[in-house]
């Protein structure tokens, strides 16, 4: 099961469901980040620092990892982290793959049925059946 990770709630959840259901099934759980270069005013790092970039992307992934991991969950959960846009990484990573899962964008509310558009665009193109897994704020 491939699991896109960004860092949101959603996101930790659907790392969380995929543990879970890769628990019942005996599967193992890929957990994937895709970082691109920030390009927004005010950005004050070195445009070529890949290190940086993708040094917080691992940070991101790493903490999803470890508070999913903590849930008791004898699941081997491999984390991944990409250069490039989150749908790309997600529909290459998900070829061959028996499931993908994505985490809403959990706004609540009619607006929390919505898919963002990294949802959209795997539950479209994806090349294996694809879970969206709705975050439901306290």
């Amino acid at each position: 099961m491939v699991v896109g990770v960004d860092g949101s709630p959603a996101s930790v959840d659907a790392l969380r469901w995929a543990v879970g259901q890769a628990q019942a099934v005996g599967a193992d759980v890929e957990a994937v980040t895709a970082w691109l270069h920030p390009s927004a005013p005010g950005w004050s790092g070195h445009p070529d620092d890949e290190e940086f970039g993708a040094g917080i992307a691992r940070k991101v992934l790493d903490n999803a990892v470890a508070e999913v991991s903590g849930s008791g969950h004898p699941v081997r959960v491999a984390a991944r982290v990409v250069k490039g846009g989150a749908v790309a990484a997600l529909l290459a990573a998900a070829r061959g793959a028996d499931l993908l899962v994505v985490g809403s964008r959990g706004h609540g509310g009619f607006t929390g049925a919505l898919l963002g558009s990294v949802g959209q665009h795997c539950v479209q193109h994806a090349p294996c059946p694809v879970v969206v897994v709705r975050h439901d704020a306290p």
